[in-house]
């Protein structure tokens, strides 16, 4: 059984059939000249190329393609008509959904050469709110021209690939007060650089416990968690939520072995959710938003910081750049105001790192103090 993958060119002027397929165009020149070498003047091929593309697809598909008969019109074989009848019979059938394909890739082409039109890459930890402002963005008629394209990864990923280059934004969420000697400290302070990196403001949003409807077994806290032995479904190493759950864990002296399901883990706060609501565990720690979604109860812990990162040779990039208009619209902080859990914070402001994560700003304080007159 032989697959068909599907392929597509960009041309000036679009002439020609909407898909196409090498062999078959050698089979209808063949068929139309009555020669492989009036086939190859058609198509502007040179005779040797023709002829050894057939043969190649002859041995490809084990079955002739034409009668190779010497001093005799080229005819094609049985399977070789068969192909090309196949092939119209698909065309002619296929020719409604064909277009529509052929449209929506031509509109969705148009943007790369719209010099209007600008796309933001994104590698950011996993957030509703992220995916609102996406669609909010494609659907305002004001902001038309930025397309954010997002890919949803750890937030220590997020920011690597910002360093490597595969990306101009990355979003990542830390507490506000983790400072020094945080394991928050110790895994993006290596990441940061003060002067080469630069924050824009997005939000503060909750996270909490994400239990079942009725909170049946109780839980107010983590210490509860292992207390109830709680069916417990965690998000992988890497992401922030991860990183989040071990800050508090350690914060209140609970070891990790003592919570049930500490290694069982979901991609994203919607997969804890739904791991919850389908009655596969009793507790995860994710964003009230994500409760909401899927009829949980939610047991708020703590409102941490949502930011986005660049370099700060983007700023003046025009992505960046309409990114921090949309952020600082009343319309967008609205929107993200209707989420649960969700508050806009510093939004489309520009912010040094040394301004805003405490393990930075503490040392400076410090210096202050020392430098104070007695």
């Amino acid at each position: 059984m032989y697959k068909i993958g599907l392929s597509y060119s960009l041309d000036a002027d679009g002439a020609g059939p909407l898909i196409r397929n090498p062999l078959l165009d050698l089979l209808q020149a063949v068929r139309s000249q009555g020669s492989i070498s009036g086939a190859a003047k058609a198509l502007q091929l040179s005779y040797r190329h023709v002829w050894g593309e057939l043969k190649r697809w002859e041995q490809e598909l084990g079955q002739p393609l034409l009668h190779w008969e010497k001093g005799q019109r080229a005819r094609l074989s049985e399977f070789g008509d068969k192909l090309l009848w196949s092939e119209r019979q698909a065309q002619a059938r296929l020719a409604p959904q064909i277009e529509a394909l052929r449209a929506a890739l031509q509109r969705s082409f148009a943007i790369a050469f719209d010099e209007q039109a600008h796309v933001l890459t994104f590698h950011a930890s996993h957030d509703d709110a992220l995916s609102t402002l996406r669609e909010h963005v494609g659907a305002a008629p004001d902001t038309a021209t930025l397309h954010l394209d997002i890919r949803f990864v750890g937030s220590v990923d997020a920011i690597a690939a910002l360093n490597e280059g595969r990306c101009i934004m990355a979003g990542f969420h830390t507490l506000p007060d983790a400072g020094v000697g945080s394991l928050a400290e110790r895994t993006y302070k290596p990441l940061l650089q003060p002067g080469q990196h630069k924050l824009i403001g997005f939000a503060t949003r909750t996270q909490g416990l994400m239990v079942r409807s009725g909170n049946p077994l109780g839980i107010a806290s983590l210490s509860d968690l292992a207390r109830t032995h709680a069916r417990f479904v965690n998000r992988a190493r890497g992401t922030g939520t991860r990183l989040l759950l071990d800050e508090l864990l350690a914060r209140d002296g609970i070891a990790a072995s003592r919570i049930v399901g500490h290694a069982t883990t979901e991609p994203s706060h919607a997969a804890v959710a739904q791991a919850i609501a389908s009655g596969q565990a009793d507790a995860g720690l994710g964003i009230e938003a994500a409760a909401r979604a899927r009829g949980l109860d939610f047991v708020p812990l703590l409102t941490e910081d949502y930011h986005f990162v660049c370099l700060k040779s983007a700023l003046d990039e025009p992505p960046v750049a309409a990114l921090r208009a949309v952020l600082a619209s009343a319309a967008w902080q609205q929107a993200l105001g209707a989420l649960p859990g969700y508050q806009p914070s510093h939004s489309g402001q520009v912010r040094s790192l040394t301004q805003v994560l405490p393990w930075w700003r503490f040392p400076q304080a410090r210096r202050q103090r020392a430098k104070a007159p007695r």
